[in-house]
C-alpha cells in the first residue's frame, strides 16, 4: 500500500526539510536576529533567577524603588523591595510557556479541524467552516475577558482560554491547503490502493502543509504572548504572586511618574519577545515558499 500510495507524492521532497529552505532562512537576517532573541531570553529566565542574590519573593523595604544598578539589583526594585530582575526573568518563564502552550493547543485544534474540512468537504467541511466563521465573528478580546472573567485566573485556565480562542486561522489555512491538495495524483493513488481516510489525512496530506502550519504556530506564539500580557495587565490573568509581563506591568502604571523602569523593563521583554517571533515567522514563511527558489 505505502508504495503505490506515495507515488508522485510531494512529501518525498518536501520543501520544508529541504536544504534550500534552510539556506534562505539563514540569509534572512531578521529572522535569525529574532532566533538568536529568542534563545537569549529563554536562555536568561531559565537560567538567570538562579544566578540573582534574591528571591522574586524577597521583601526589602529598606530598598523600594532603587533605580537600576543599586547595589545588588542589576535591574532595580519595585514598589515593595523586591528584585525586579528575579521577578522578569520568572514572569519571562511564565509568559514563555503560556505563549508556547496555547500554541501548541491551538494548532493541533485548528490543524485536525481543518484537515477534516478539507478533505472531506461537502457537508462536513460547510458545518466545520461555517462553524470556525461563527467563532471568529466574535471579537477575540472581548470573549477572552468574558471567559477569563467567569474563570478561575491561573496559567493552566489563560493557556486553555488562549487556545479555545486562537485556533480559527490555522483551521482556515490547513482547510484551504488540504482542498488544494486533495485531487492530486498521490492522493488518488492512495485511493486505489485502498488506504484509509485517517491514512490519508495523516499520512498523505498532513506531511506537505507542515510548511504553513510551522509559519502559523510561529506567529501564534507570538500573538499568544501578547493576549496573556494584555489580560493579565486588565487583572483578569494571571494573579499575583505568580508574576508575568503582564501583570508586571500592571501593578507598575500607578508608579510611571516616580519609577518608570517598572513599567519600562517588561515592556521592553513583551516587545523583545514579540517582535522576535513575529521575524522568525516572516522567515520561515519566506523560506518555505518555494516561489522565493533561486538558482
Amino acid at each position: 500500500m505505502a508504495d503505490v500510495a506515495t507515488l508522485g507524492t510531494p512529501r518525498k521532497r518536501g520543501r520544508w526539510t529541504s536544504s534550500r529552505a534552510v539556506r534562505r532562512f539563514v540569509r534572512h537576517r531578521l529572522a535569525i536576529t529574532g532566533l538568536v532573541m529568542i534563545m537569549a531570553i529563554s536562555a536568561v529566565c531559565i537560567i538567570g533567577p538562579w544566578l540573582l542574590p534574591h528571591g522574586m519573593l524577597e521583601i526589602h523595604i529598606i530598598d523600594r524603588f532603587s533605580p537600576p544598578g543599586t547595589d545588588t539589583y542589576i535591574l532595580g526594585t519595585d514598589e515593595m523591595g523586591r528584585d525586579l530582575a528575579a521577578r522578569l526573568f520568572m514572569a519571562g518563564r511564565v509568559s514563555l510557556m503560556v505563549g508556547v502552550a496555547a500554541m501548541v493547543l491551538s494548532t493541533l485544534i485548528g490543524a485536525v479541524i481543518g484537515l477534516v474540512a478539507g478533505y472531506f468537504g461537502k457537508v462536513t467541511g460547510t458545518v466545520l467552516m461555517r462553524f470556525t466563521d461563527s467563532v471568529l465573528c466574535f471579537p477575540q478580546i472581548f470573549l477572552l475577558l468574558t471567559l477569563a472573567a467567569f474563570l478561575k485566573p491561573s496559567a493552566l485556565m489563560i493557556t486553555l482560554i488562549i487556545a479555545a480562542t486562537s485556533w480559527m486561522e490555522i483551521a482556515r489555512i490547513v482547510s484551504a491547503e488540504i482542498r488544494s491538495l486533495r485531487e492530486r495524483d498521490f492522493v488518488t493513488a492512495a485511493r486505489i490502493s485502498g488506504a484509509s481516510h485517517r491514512w490519508i489525512m495523516f499520512r498523505e496530506l498532513l506531511p506537505n502543509i507542515v510548511g504553513p502550519i510551522i509559519v502559523a504556530a510561529t506567529l501564534t506564539v507570538a500573538r499568544a504572548i501578547l493576549i496573556e500580557a494584555y489580560i493579565s495587565f486588565l487583572g483578569y490573568g494571571i494573579q499575583p504572586p505568580l508574576p508575568s509581563w503582564g501583570n508586571m506591568l500592571n501593578n507598575a502604571q500607578q508608579y510611571l511618574d516616580t519609577a518608570p523602569w517598572l513599567a519600562l523593563v517588561p515592556g521592553v521583554a513583551i516587545t523583545m519577545a514579540v517582535t522576535s517571533f513575529n521575524f522568525i515567522g516572516d522567515g520561515l514563511r519566506d523560506a518555505l515558499d518555494a516561489r522565493s527558489d533561486t538558482p
